[in-house]
């Protein structure tokens, strides 16, 4: 059993590694996916283009200009003169916002009235205006308090402040509350699934097609020897692939591990067995590699938005939310974040491994019991 398990698997390697690039495209490409999309996941908004419109030209417009473009999330590339041309600059995208002041601001402001400000934002990418707007409001209220205390300590003649409500936060786990350190773990667990049913999709197809599946049915192999036989070296492959950008991850974007590695060890082997096992089962299904990989793609794409990579699970409808307890990789994101960020132990995650346990366990049965020796 073992020795033709054996030479089953030598086979398989030969056969995947007989074209040089095969390399390139296993172990390169990964990682190459891994930088341009962990900086590209990412919803963190630095330099917005900002154009300005000031009609009134006080010290007071100019502070609070000054307060926007000290931050680090605008940037002014525009002194803008009219409407007409607010919104041309809005038209042709040369500006995400344009901070307006009308005459009078300083003048309400120093009488104590309220003074009016304007803030056009592209909405075009709903996502990004709301960061902006948030950003911005955050800026004009911090404005508007240091303006009141120095107002009130003038008043009084007393440099002491009036009294307030002071909120002393601490994020946990992240805490720049940068959003690559949540999308990175993320990007990492796609790149293992796509490349694992990649490989193991067209595992039995290539058999197929190449018309060697008759010598395979020839032999006294059985099917549980074959699908072992196919399964353990793209296993050994996505081991390593996945060591390697979980390597890369951590050394290049600073993601941090504070649990355990022998946590996130059991918890990729559980994930990978899911992903072979369902890799292996298109492949008994299909006929042709087109089809392979198009079936591939087909549920690639569904279990990443179901995943809780991009969207909160918790904010999908309800029959979404139960399809995820099918998808393996809403419980190694899980995993990975656990690991990595929060470094939290087995007594917490344990739902995870057995929920990628049972999917594992069912997807491989259910890949052997549909692989028959015969050709229908």
């Amino acid at each position: 059993m073992f020795e033709r398990i054996r030479q089953l698997m030598i086979k398989e390697f030969i056969q995947l590694f007989r074209d040089p690039r095969m390399w390139r495209v296993i172990f390169v490409a990964p990682v190459i996916q891994l930088v341009v999309f962990g900086y590209a996941a990412t919803t963190d908004i630095r330099h917005v283009a900002l154009g300005l419109m000031d009609h009134d030209r006080s010290p007071a417009s100019r502070a609070l200009a000054a307060a926007f473009t000290s931050s680090r999330h605008f940037q002014i590339v525009h002194h803008i003169a009219d409407e007409a041309a607010v919104r041309a600059a809005l038209d042709r995208g040369d500006v995400q916002a344009v901070l307006c002041f009308p005459p009078g601001f300083g003048g309400h402001l120093a009488s104590g009235r309220t003074a009016p400000l304007q803030l056009l934002v592209d909405g075009a990418e709903a996502n990004t205006a709301g960061l902006i707007l948030a950003y911005a409001n955050r800026i004009v209220r911090a404005y508007a308090r240091d303006l009141l205390h120095d107002r009130l300590a003038r008043q009084r003649g007393d440099p002491r402040l009036p009294g307030e409500i002071l909120l002393l936060t601490r994020p946990w786990f992240n805490e720049n509350l940068e959003s690559r350190m949540f999308y990175v773990p993320g990007v990492i667990a796609n790149i293992t699934l796509l490349i694992t049913l990649m490989l193991t999709s067209m595992a039995i197809v290539r058999e197929k097609e190449l018309g060697t599946i008759e010598q395979l049915i020839a032999t006294p192999i059985t099917p549980a020897e074959f699908i072992l036989g196919k399964t353990l070296p793209f296993a050994i492959i996505g081991l390593a692939d996945a060591m390697l950008i979980f390597a890369f991850g951590v050394l290049w974007f600073g993601v941090p591990v504070r649990g355990a590695p022998p946590l996130l060890f059991a918890g990729l082997l559980l994930f990978l067995l899911t992903s072979l096992g369902l890799g292996l089962l298109l492949s008994t299904v299909c006929r042709t590699q087109q089809q392979a990989t198009m079936t591939t793609f087909f549920i690639f794409f569904p279990a990443m938005m179901l995943s809780g990579f991009i969207y909160p699970i918790a904010n999908m409808p309800l029959l979404a939310q139960l399809l995820t307890y099918l998808n393996p990789l809403r419980y190694f994101l899980v995993i990975l974040r656990g690991v990595f960020l929060k470094g939290v132990g087995f007594s917490v995650l344990w739902p995870q491994y057995v929920g990628l346990a049972l999917l594992g366990t069912a997807t491989l049965y259910l890949a052997m019991h549909r692989f028959k020796k015969t050709l229908a």
